[in-house]
């Protein structure tokens, strides 16, 4: 091909579907591009029915054994997956992933199994092994003689040219495949897929012809890779106009690699940014820890559990990082690791928001315990983290395409529920806890928990304008072309964890004078709070001197009492 985006070097011919420009051009169908979208997670469907009548533990040991099987990422299996009917054509999505260009045009060798190097700096669609079995009584219908008794075409477009497939005779409800009316009016050929040029690439959109030979019950698309020339989102799709091939399957693998690995191209950039998260966490360590060594002894058991969550923040974004290496080395995600990481990202995320429940309530600071509340915050917590793992899961380690599915619509609204709840309660108990402390006039816990309390809002307030632009960014872009910018949604909620994590690693930072933050059952701890602050400097000689002036001003009141009581018996 001459300056196409798509070049194809194996065996097989490139073959275009005849071409046609409408008469009366109308855009292609978003229900029909939508259509061929559900197909992509048409198998996904069941699943989601057992979300109603499975218990939630018992879904959460289901997904996880069935994500074990089926982790492959942006190698894309097909297993006897059976073509559904749209319209007047019968489809299989083959996947839909952004790719970058290819930074090299020299293609690999024709017998090339493998690329030497997951960054050759190559992009490519790779078709291994791909085989379409029709049944036996579509090939009864043929003589061992014919040559072609059954045609099924390979489709790859980016999202840009979607209006590119299809077209309709009378301007009325478009079809995917060409039909008599379309057939004379367009000058289309009947039985294969409407393909209108497209006007940045005439060689767009690509189609390959697999044809069935005989009676043979298969038909192979043999090994070879088609190379992106130019930047987008592609979309795969197996599609035949036959009738007679209904309920044909197919079988095989496709890879999708970008120049740099195998990392889907909205998950590229995420590599690097869990490095400098890494580094972020890193030296967070570093500060926090240099003080909580050093400040052992005054160390409070709020500051134990921050120790934690700062060590299991740094941990997971390592795992992150090897994550993602690995996926990106062999095109296929690491089950174990990538188990663990969302595993170790739900422990992080339950324990920082029960941490901050728990701050909330004054846990250690106007109360030693929460009583009766502890039962219901560890019941909160145990669902908080299965419903924050069974989301993970579905999104991290099952298959990855660049179009999410609807178990991740479904499983975010639990999620996102019992985080609207752990917000009011944070906010109910924290306003509960700033009336106590200023009726105590415990000027320094009060001033520490304003402190936080802003800090919360603000975290609060981004949130809800993240999540705006989130289901903006969403709405304008049903199709998934500002791929290359999709990242940035995941990379926020952690960046804002993060910042807030620093927050309250600033406020409540371990130091000699960390006992003063603790829970005290005297009544006059808030009131000489500032008064042993003065007085923390004061040398050892000197503090009998201020016991004795306390003991003198205690008897003057008492004198002063005596003699009150004795003018008012005087009086009677």
């Amino acid at each position: 091909m001459n300056a196409g985006v798509l070049q194809f070097h194996s065996s097989l011919s490139l073959t275009h579907s005849h071409t046609h420009t409408s008469k009366n051009p109308t855009k292609f169908a978003d229900p029909v591009f939508l259509s061929l979208q559900t197909s992509m997670n048409f198998a996904g469907i069941s699943n989601l029915r057992l979300f109603v009548t499975v218990k939630p533990l018992s879904l959460f040991m289901l997904l996880l054994l069935l994500v074990i099987e089926s982790a492959d990422a942006s190698i894309h299996v097909y297993d006897r997956d059976p073509f559904r009917e749209v319209g007047n054509a019968f489809l299989v999505s083959g996947g839909s992933e952004g790719l970058a260009a290819s930074r090299i045009t020299i293609p690999l060798p024709r017998h090339h199994s493998s690329p030497a190097t997951a960054n050759d700096g190559r992009a490519y669609i790779r078709f291994q092994n791909v085989t379409f079995r029709r049944s036996e009584a579509a090939a009864a219908k043929h003589s061992k003689t014919e040559r072609r008794t059954g045609l099924v075409q390979v489709i790859i477009f980016e999202a840009a040219d979607r209006d590119n497939i299809g077209g309709s005779p009378y301007g009325g409800q478009r079809s995917i495949c060409c039909t008599p009316d379309l057939a004379k009016l367009e000058g289309c050929k009947q039985g294969e897929v409407i393909r209108i040029p497209s006007a940045r690439d005439s060689n767009w959109p690509v189609t390959v012809n697999v044809y069935f030979r005989g009676k043979s019950l298969t038909a192979q698309l043999k090994t070879t890779e088609a190379y992106i020339t130019k930047t987008g989102m592609y979309n795969l799709f197996f599609i035949s106009c036959d009738p007679s091939l209904k309920g044909m399957t197919v079988s095989g693998k496709t890879a999708w690699k970008n120049p740099d690995g195998y990392l889907p191209g909205r998950m590229a950039p995420l590599k690097k940014f869990y490095v400098i998260m890494a580094l972020a966490y890193a030296l967070l360590c570093i500060a926090w820890f240099s003080q909580y060594v050093r400040f052992w002894d005054d160390v409070l058991q709020l500051q134990h559990c921050i120790s934690a969550v700062v060590a299991v923040g740094l941990f997971e974004m390592i795992l992150w990082y090897f994550d993602y290496t690995y996926f990106n080395n062999t095109g296929t995600r690491p089950v174990a690791i990538t188990t663990w990481v969302v595993t170790v990202g739900a422990v992080r995320r339950t324990v920082s928001r029960l941490l901050m429940l728990c701050v909330s309530m004054g846990y250690g600071v106007v109360r030693p315990t929460l009583g009766g509340l502890t039962t219901k915050v560890m019941l909160l917590g145990v669902t908080y983290f299965l419903s924050t793992e069974l989301l993970n899961i579905t999104e991290y380690v099952g298959t990855i395409s660049d179009i999410a599915g609807r178990a991740r619509v479904i499983l975010v609204l639990p999620n996102a529920m019992l985080d609207a709840f752990l917000i009011m309660w944070i906010f109910t108990s924290l306003s509960k806890t700033l009336t106590q402390l200023q009726a105590k006039r415990s000027s320094v816990k009060l001033d520490t928990y304003r402190k936080f309390s802003n800090a919360l809002v603000i975290t609060v307030v981004l949130s809800v304008i993240w999540i705006g632009y989130e289901v903006y960014f969403k709405a304008t872009d049903p199709f998934n072309e500002r791929w290359q910018s999709g990242w940035i949604i995941t990379a926020f909620w952690d960046i804002l964890a993060f910042a807030l994590l620093c927050v309250i690693c600033y406020l409540w930072a371990p130091s000699q004078s960390s006992q003063r933050y603790a829970y005290s059952e005297e009544k006059g701890e808030d009131s000489d709070e500032e008064t042993e602050a003065l007085y923390s400097g004061t040398p050892k000689g000197d503090i009998s001197l201020v016991k004795q002036e306390r003991r003198e001003k205690k008897a003057d009141e008492f004198d002063l009492e005596e003699d009150d009581e004795a003018e008012e018996g005087k009086r009677e």
